[in-house]
């Protein structure tokens, strides 16, 4: 397992290869005229990524069988996410669209964790949690009226 610091690197360059994805997808789905099809292109490069990435790191889909049909809706929200980043960033522009959906994780995270849902530690909505939500709030909405200037 990662280190607290070595797990916050990994999550930020998570994130800095969001709106990358956001940016390069969008224009894929322009020059092919569909961004449906630029998130096939995406998925299937990604299956054969995974795959490899599977294969070197000596996975194994025996729980799969198993498991809850619930959790498999990942699949539908992460298809959700590429098509509709690919579709909307063109015209709404990448910043845009990643600021919406950053505070859209924000809230829903927070209620994750608030909630304990889907397995999650639960950690507590406090003042300073929904308050630091609210300034990235703020913040989305300062970006709007900055990009209308």
């Amino acid at each position: 397992m990662p280190t607290a610091t070595q797990s916050a690197a990994i999550m930020l360059t998570a994130g800095i290869g969001i709106p990358i994805l956001a940016a390069l997808n969008a224009a894929l789905g322009q020059r092919l005229g569909s961004p449906i099809s630029a998130g096939f292109i995406l998925f299937l490069v990604a299956l054969l990524t995974t795959g490899i990435v599977f294969l070197f790191a000596g996975g194994s889909l025996k729980g799969a069988v198993s498991a809850p049909p619930h959790l498999f809706f990942a699949g539908c929200l992460v298809a959700f996410y590429v098509l509709t980043i690919t579709w909307v960033a063109p015209s709404f522009g990448v910043g845009n669209a990643v600021f919406f959906v950053l505070l859209g994780q924000l809230v829903s995270a927070a209620a994750i964790d608030h909630f304990g849902l889907f397995g999650a530690q639960p950690s507590t909505l406090t003042f300073w949690r929904v308050s630091g939500i609210a300034v990235m709030g703020l913040g989305v909405f300062l970006t709007q009226i900055a990009g209308r200037s």
